[in-house]
């Protein structure tokens, strides 16, 4: 048994994919095939089930997968500590990202962090909020940042900032309000820009909306739409309104591009979340990670 026989098979398992792992690892599929067959002939046991469309671990494959990741990881901690020594960390962090943190919230962590950890790099994967903690489940990332609290007693998850979501409107248009605020029934008269299936944005406003007896079924809805950026364009447009988060509208507001309204005696205000699985194991360098956004953002860990 070796090193990058116990490196191929964590990544097998990681990615539930064979052809995957031979891509992270710059191997061909048939060299990591070949890896597996060994590390089983070795230890005379069949490490991984293979009838099944998805890769699974068998009894001794997860006896030894709990052992491999302590030893991959201890490998990792003495060449981040001899490297921390010569004043010079480095690695991969690997963060999902549902789309309101990726643009509005981590961008200036990453330059915070950046500034102390030059040679640490970044791989961001864009997620809405559900699909972002499967990956965080399936550890195929480390790291999340999203708009839906986890129901999952697997998560870990830690309040980052508070944000409401507010009714944006183009510049032109006026509603009935007051003080900015305005009838739940007026949103009926109105066209919708909504995000697709999956934001924890549009979550928030359906469950919400259903919570105050608002029949989603009759809203207007022009257009089902991924990116939150093209949304504020179409509502600036005059295409329709939206409800988004405030956050992300602030540049379009300040800049008298758009208009927003709150809706009266209700509220759709909501945090957005640090997530990462309780199960684990983090080297050294994730440890820093996650002791520094702790920091940044006043987390009690």
């Amino acid at each position: 048994m070796d090193f990058k026989q116990l490196e191929v098979f964590v990544s097998v398992i990681k990615h539930q994919s064979f052809s995957k792992a031979a891509r992270e690892l710059f191997l061909t599929q048939p060299t990591v095939s070949a890896h597996i067959q060994n590390l089983e002939k070795e230890l005379d046991s069949v490490l991984v089930n293979r009838s099944n469309k998805s890769i699974t671990l068998t009894k001794s494959g997860e006896i030894l997968y709990d052992h491999a990741i302590y030893i991959l990881n201890n490998c990792k901690k003495a060449i981040y500590d001899i490297k921390e020594y010569s004043g010079k960390i480095e690695g991969m962090i690997d963060i999902a990202c549902s789309s309101i943190p990726e643009t509005y919230i981590l961008p200036d962590f990453m330059k915070n962090f950046s500034t102390h950890y030059p040679d640490v790099k970044f791989s961001i994967s864009h997620y809405d909020s559900q699909y972002a903690i499967s990956e965080i489940l399936n550890e195929r990332v480390n790291f999340g940042l999203v708009g839906t609290k986890p129901n999952n007693h697997q998560i870990e998850s830690f309040d980052l900032i508070n944000d409401e979501l507010v009714l944006i409107t183009p510049i032109n248009l006026d509603l009935k309000h007051s003080d900015g605020y305005i009838e739940l029934e007026e949103l009926y008269k109105l066209n919708f820009i909504m995000r697709k299936e999956g934001s924890g944005t549009r979550n928030l406003i359906i469950n919400t909306l259903h919570k105050n007896n608002f029949s989603t079924n009759k809203l207007h809805i022009l257009s089902h739409v991924e990116s939150n950026e093209a949304i504020k364009e179409m509502v600036r447009l005059g295409l329709g309104v939206s409800f988004v988060s405030y956050i992300s509208a602030v540049d379009y507001l300040e800049s008298n591009k758009l208009k927003y309204y709150r809706v009266n005696n209700v509220s759709f205000k909501r945090n957005f979340y640090f997530i990462y699985s309780k199960k684990k194991t983090f080297n050294p360098l994730e440890n820093k990670f996650l002791k520094s956004i702790c920091e940044h953002f006043n987390i009690n860990n």
